[in-house]
This record gives structure tokens, sequence and C-alpha cells, in this order.
């Protein structure tokens, strides 16, 4: 049997990376050993309440977490952040305990490197949010390369490659992804990092929305964490901007790459560029100069996904559930 993967979850606390922190650890041969906080979709009192709440729901509060100070240039609305507060109002958020969580006082970029560096075997870093802590973890002189030598992979929720962005901003041409928008520069400093990146952009998020179908099928499971994760996903119905199911299963997808097989999705490699200034910051685009090559998921087996995510986040808190297959 093959060893588990050493993953860092760094996550932004809204609500599909709080439903991706439940997913990732009840997906086979993780090894979750820190999760970090961006704050980006979130308030970090809420996310870090919710995170620590969630952690010891599932019997996993060895793990050790750390917040954020970093502030991109380009914030969320505050609505957006807001709105995940909702998650630990829900009733078994609230019985449940937020104590016996080990907090970090360190930012996470200097939690991150120190955590990453002096691992005993190579970390894959699942980022769900901006790129802004491992980017400040990757660059600095002095240890930056240490942390760089010790990843094994960065799967990335960010871009917008082939497709239309989703930031509709005033002095912004509608190029760019939210993640990858908020800051532009640790995009890039990702994409020109060398490390393995594997984006999973919108060209392959836009196949999985959030739709009453999806909702029915988990609802159907009827067990205590889909129950949990269907109240989760019926507090963004109204979420951004509509009355009509607008969210996409952005961050879960990401979390599924880490357990999908090869044969489910199609990987594409070429070289990418970021735009750093408007109109057209955070846009990756494909670029003619064969350097900054990175690989994204350009397509997904969409009913495979949703059925995988339904397979996982369904049972008891307390029972990893069965292999997928």
């Amino acid at each position: 049997m093959s060893a588990n993967q050493a993953v860092i979850f760094d996550h932004d606390g809204g609500i599909d990376d709080l439903l991706s922190l439940l997913l990732l650890l009840r997906l086979p041969q993780i090894d979750v050993i820190g999760v970090s906080i961006t704050l980006t979709d979130c308030y970090p009192d809420d996310a870090l309440l919710s995170t620590k709440k969630i952690l010891n729901l599932t019997g996993n509060s060895h793990i050790p977490v750390s917040v954020g100070n970093i502030s991109g240039p380009n914030p969320f609305p505050p609505e957006w952040r807001a709105q995940p507060k909702v998650c630990h109002a829900m009733p078994l958020m609230l019985r449940t305990s937020s104590q016996n969580i080990t907090v970090s006082d360190k930012p996470a970029h200097i939690w991150m490197q120190e955590l990453i560096a002096n691992h005993a075997s190579k970390v894959t870093v699942l980022m769900t949010g901006p790129a802004s802590n491992l980017a400040a973890a990757i660059s600095d002189e002095h240890t930056g390369d240490a942390v760089k030598n010790n990843i094994e992979r960065v799967v990335w929720m960010g871009g917008a490659v082939d497709v239309k962005g989703n930031v509709a901003m005033h002095d912004h041409n509608g190029t760019a992804e939210w993640n990858a928008y908020w800051h532009p520069d640790a995009t890039k400093t990702l994409i020109d990092s060398d490390l393995d990146v594997l984006l999973v952009p919108l060209d392959a998020t836009n196949a999985l929305p959030v739709n009453w179908s999806f909702l029915e099928k988990l609802a159907q499971a009827q067990t205590p964490v889909s129950d949990l994760a269907g109240q989760f996903w019926a507090a963004t119905v109204t979420a951004i901007p509509s009355y009509e199911f607008t969210y996409f299963l952005w961050d879960i997808l990401s979390t599924c790459v880490l357990a999908l097989p090869s044969d489910r999705c199609t990987i594409t490699n070429a070289s990418l560029e970021v735009g750093v200034s408007t109109p057209n910051a955070g846009q990756t685009y494909r670029s003619d100069a064969e350097t900054n090559t990175v690989s994204w998921v350009s397509t997904v087996d969409a009913d495979y996904v949703r059925n995988m995510v339904v397979h996982y986040l369904s049972g008891d808190f307390n029972q990893a559930p069965s292999d997928f297959c």
C-alpha cells in the first residue's frame, strides 16, 4: 500500500472551503498535517471558529491551524465575506466544541514555511483561496528554497484559462477568476515558481453547478455528514448574487482532484502568463513563450465527481467512508 499524501490545506473560509475541509478529512490515503486560513472570502474569527469545530467534529483535534495576515489589493465584497458565519450557527455546529485545537501564533506563511521545510516527507499543498500564503512562503530569500524543495505538488482552485472569468468590477474586463484576482502578484509568483502546479480553474468547475438535483441526491443519503453538508450548501441559495443557484463545486472539485482517477479528467499543459494590473489583473492566459509551464484541469467527468462527493460526504462523522470506485 502506498504511503498517505501529506497535505497542507490552505483555505479562505467560504462555505465551499469549509465543505472542502470536511471532504478532505474523509478522503482515503490523505494525511492532513495542517490547515491555514487566508483572509479572503471570510472574516478570520468566523473562519477559524468553523475550522476548529469541523476538526473536532471529525475527530481531528490533533491537526494544527494558522491564520494568515496578508491582504490582497482586490478585496471580496463584504456581504460575501460575512455569509459563511451561518455555518457555525447550524445546530450541530453550535453543539460542537471549538476547544483543544492548536492555533499557531505565527502568521500562516511563516507557519507554512516551517511546517513544509521540516516535514519528513514531501508535502502537497491544496489551496482553495488565493495563493498569498504560499507565495510569501516560497519567496523568502532565506527559507524559500527549502520550502520549494519539500513540496510534492500544489493543487490550486484558481484561474480561468480558456473561459470567461467571474470577476465583475468596474475597472476589470472580466477575464480573471476571483482567487487569482484577489492577489495578482501572488498568482504570478506561484505560476512563475517552477513548482509542480495543477490549477483547477473555471474551465473545469463550470461543469459542476450546485443545482437542485445534486442537493436532492445528497439529501437522500439521510446521514449526519450529508445532512450537515446539505445545510451548508442550502445557505448558498441566495449567496451570489441572485435568488438562483450560482454556486459551483469550485473548491470541492479541487479537493476531489487529490483522489480523482486520471481517466476522469483531462489535464492540459502549457505556458501561462498572469496579468498583474487593470484591466486584466489576475488573468491567467496562454503564452507563446516556452516558460512558466503549468498544468490545469480542463475537463472533468462531472457525474463521477458528483457521485464521489455524495459518497464521501455521507455516513457518520466518527467512521471513515469506504473507498469510492
